[in-house]
Formats: structure tokens, C-alpha cells, sequence
């Protein structure tokens, strides 16, 4: 593809996207993540949705990238966080207090000088427990210097809230680097988990991940169950969680505090 029509449709996106932002056309849906030990959902995974004028979704692996190159993550992000912290809120009023809140962080907003202070901002605002709030990055935040992740993940761990490392295995990722981070969970990306069972090369990775997590004192949570086979699997390599079309695709709030009441775990 040349480079100018690639060009053009990334200024088409961007501006679609600035739009978006400022008519509200950007939406936040929750993941249930699920216990495999006890069949429970104690967690929720919070994901941006945009749906365009026409009604269309645009693809998050579309537009993302567009607003991590432009800048305008950062603002994107720090609604998003709110958004989530919010939503977590009226979990709790609902009675689902030991729930909690992951929410994607990019490295462009990592790399932010102010990053922590939005953090804490968010969490003042909206009253939660840190202990209730985890952060989702991805192995890209290295580019930001191993020191200085390492330093902004004990800051956030100090003040009581989880880190889970996302999409692990998909970059180029050292397992020195790993060991550097002081993260909680380990996330086994959907297209190793979608190989599960066959013999295709994914397969084999999910089942190192997952030792390798425990090995490193963090949970495992795989992601993109779709089918009962795969669950099967992964209890047997001892994968702590799982999230899913499988158990619930991504739900508007309403929808997962439905989804909630109604999700009562097989033999709980």
C-alpha cells in the first residue's frame, strides 16, 4: 500500500476519533473474568468501544494505535480510568465488593511525567479502594526504560493496586525483563489460548506461560476462552482465571450488573 493512502486513512481515523471523543461516541464495556477454581467472577476487565456515525464499530486494533501515535491516549486514557472507577463504584452499591477493576494503561500514557498524579486523582474522585483497581500494561512499556517502569510499578503497587502484564508472549519479551517487573498476573494472549488443544505451535507456549507466571509469584489468567475444551486444558495446567466469549462477551454496565446477579458459579 502506498504510503499516502496509509497516511490519509490514519488523519481520517484521527480526526474521526478527536470527534468521537468529544461527542461521546466512545464507549466503555466490561469483561467478566472468572475464577476456574470456584467458577465466580472476581474480576472485570474494562475495554474502549468506539461506534462510529454510521453505526459501525471501528476495530479497537484499528484505532488505538492512531491515538497512541497522536497523543491523544493520554486524555482518552485518564476518561477511560475514571469511566472504570466509576463503574466500579456502583459495583459495589450493587453488592459486588470484592470485584475488581482492570484497566488497560498504554505506554504513552506510562511515559507521561503526571501518569501517578492522574492516578491518584481518579482514585480520590471516585472514593475506591486502590486494593480494587489493577492496571493492564503490555511488554511495549519497556521502550520507556526497564529502570523507570520498575520504579513506576512499585509506586503503584505501594499504593495497594495491582499490575497484570498483558498480551504476554506477543512482543519481545526477554524473561529477564519479566523477572524485573514486580507485576500480579500474567495474561496468556487469545491466540495462544485459541491453539489450545491443537497442534499447532501456540499451543505449547500457553502451557509454558503458565508454570513460568507461578514460577514468578503471579497469577495466570488466559484470555479468549471460547469453548469448554480450552477450559478443560487449562485447569489442568493450573491457570488460575479465565475471561471469555465462552462465560460473557464484553457488556455495557448495565448489562454485566445483570450478568452478575444472574452468574451464579456451578456448584457455589
Amino acid at each position: 500500500v502506498e504510503v499516502g493512502v496509509v497516511t490519509r486513512e490514519r488523519t481520517r481515523l484521527l480526526h474521526g476519533l478527536h470527534r468521537a471523543f468529544d461527542l461521546e461516541r466512545l464507549f466503555v464495556v466490561y469483561q467478566p473474568q472468572i475464577c476456574l477454581r470456584t467458577g465466580r467472577a472476581n474480576g472485570v476487565e474494562a475495554l474502549l468501544r468506539w461506534r462510529a456515525e454510521d453505526g459501525q464499530f471501528v476495530p479497537p486494533d484499528q484505532f488505538i494505535p492512531v491515538a497512541e501515535q497522536s497523543g491523544l491516549i493520554v486524555a482518552i486514557g485518564a476518561w477511560v480510568l475514571r469511566t472504570a472507577l466509576h463503574a466500579l463504584e456502583q459495583l459495589r452499591a450493587a453488592g459486588h465488593t470484592d470485584i475488581r477493576m482492570a484497566v488497560n494503561v498504554s505506554s504513552v500514557q506510562f511515559s507521561q511525567a503526571n501518569f501517578l498524579d492522574v492516578l491518584d486523582e481518579a482514585l480520590r474522585d471516585t472514593g475506591v479502594q486502590p486494593g480494587q483497581v489493577e492496571l493492564e500494561i503490555t511488554e511495549s512499556v519497556a521502550v520507556i526504560g526497564m529502570e523507570r517502569v520498575a520504579r513506576l510499578l512499585r509506586d503503584i503497587k505501594d499504593r495497594g493496586i495491582a499490575v497484570a502484564i498483558d498480551d504476554f508472549g506477543t512482543g519481545f519479551s526477554s524473561l529477564s525483563y519479566l523477572d524485573q517487573l514486580p507485576a500480579d498476573r500474567l495474561k496468556i494472549d487469545r491466540a495462544f489460548v485459541s491453539s489450545l488443544g491443537s497442534e499447532r505451535l501456540g499451543a505449547r507456549i500457553a502451557e509454558m506461560i503458565v508454570p513460568l507466571g507461578h514460577q514468578l509469584g503471579m497469577q495466570v489468567l488466559a484470555e479468549g476462552v471460547e469453548t469448554q475444551a480450552q477450559v478443560d486444558i487449562l485447569r489442568q495446567l493450573g491457570c488460575d482465571e479465565v475471561q471469555g466469549y465462552l462465560y460473557a462477551r464484553p457488556l455495557p454496565l448495565a448489562e454485566l450488573l445483570d450478568w452478575l446477579a444472574s452468574h451464579r458459579p456451578a456448584g457455589a
